[in-house]
């Protein structure tokens, strides 16, 4: 299966506006946003979890990166509510559920082989550093290292930023909204930008609180023929 599948385009992705389609484990529904293979899949996806509804013990191969948008997502190892933003590394396992009902956006596959860091923060009760050149942004550091860099950014109402992203970038609104290229993007939109682009994001009079991970399109390829040869 693929799914904005070429690397080479913008894509803007709605996902308020997306039907749900059931998953393989009852009670967990999907809202796919890119996708390049089967049931295991280089992946970025919106994950709605019913109450009491648990997917199998499993180990992530190609490691998970998720963000808990609404409820309290559960597994062996916690609870992780609204604001919370994990990276379970490859290798890594867990029996992931949740008793209340949650939603996740998840990344699957787009990780460095040899990564073994675990990361759990809570966004929310991090502090932020503004940004000296855009004034009205101001920046959290989530993770960084040789070959992505994550972070939230937070937009004063009417804010303007301009960003470099010259190995392309993904962002998704957590709240408010903001106006990039043309394209409106509002809470839980996401958008992808190609490698050897820049970004101007205006925010709307509510301000926004935008993730944004960068670097990672560069390894798109082997991280497609590692998930083949796995």
């Amino acid at each position: 299966m693929k799914i904005a599948a070429d690397f080479n385009k913008r894509e803007v992705v709605h996902s308020e506006s997306l039907d749900w389609i059931k998953s393989p484990m009852a009670g967990v529904e999907r809202r796919p946003l890119d996708r390049i293979g089967g049931e295991v899949a280089r992946a970025t996806t919106i994950v709605r979890y019913a109450p009491g509804s648990h997917f199998s013990p499993h180990v992530h191969t190609g490691g998970e990166e998720f963000i808990v948008l609404e409820g309290v997502f559960q597994d062996e190892h916690g609870d992780f509510p609204v604001g919370s933003y994990v990276r379970n590394p490859p290798q890594s396992s867990h029996k992931p559920g949740s008793d209340d009902g949650c939603v996740i956006f998840v990344k699957l596959w787009q990780y460095q082989p040899d990564d073994r860091k675990h990361v759990k923060l809570r966004m929310d009760t991090m502090g932020s550093v503004a940004d000296r050149n855009n004034p009205g942004l101001s920046i959290t550091p989530l993770f960084k290292d040789d070959f992505e860099e994550v972070s939230l950014l937070h937009f004063e109402p009417n804010a303007t930023a301009s960003i470099d992203a010259p190995s392309g970038a993904e962002l998704l609104v957590l709240e408010g909204d903001i106006l990039e290229s043309g394209d409106e993007l509002v809470k839980h939109s996401w958008l992808r930008t190609p490698i050897g682009t820049s970004l101007k994001a205006t925010a709307g009079a509510k301000g926004a609180k935008v993730w944004m991970k960068s670097g990672h399109l560069t390894d798109v390829q082997n991280q497609i023929a590692r998930l083949e040869n796995a």
